[in-house]
């Protein structure tokens, strides 16, 4: 899990951010806030909760499966990339 060490500052950064906005949902249903107020947070929420999990499948990809960065012109570089690409629109 060294990657994950190498940048545990900014994930935890991240999931203090994600339990800031979860305790606002929860702070906006308590004080029965309008539902746009709760659907606009909700969906801020989902959005940093969607950044953190490319974050971390980026790094899985690039320390367990294959570092595109190494050899740039190799097939599993290219597919590691895409793959990466692929995930960081999907989870936008």
């Amino acid at each position: 899990m060294a990657h994950t060490i190498r940048d545990k500052k900014k994930l935890l950064n991240r999931v203090r951010r994600l339990r800031g906005q979860v305790g606002a949902i929860e702070k906006a249903l308590e004080d029965e806030a309008e539902c746009s107020t709760i659907l606009h947070t909700m969906a801020a929420c989902r959005g940093s909760f969607n950044g953190l999990m490319a974050e971390i499948l980026e790094s899985h990809i690039r320390f367990h499966v294959v570092n595109p960065d190494v050899d740039p012109k190799s097939e599993q570089a290219r597919g590691a990339q895409d793959l990466i690409d692929a995930l960081r629109t999907y989870l936008r």
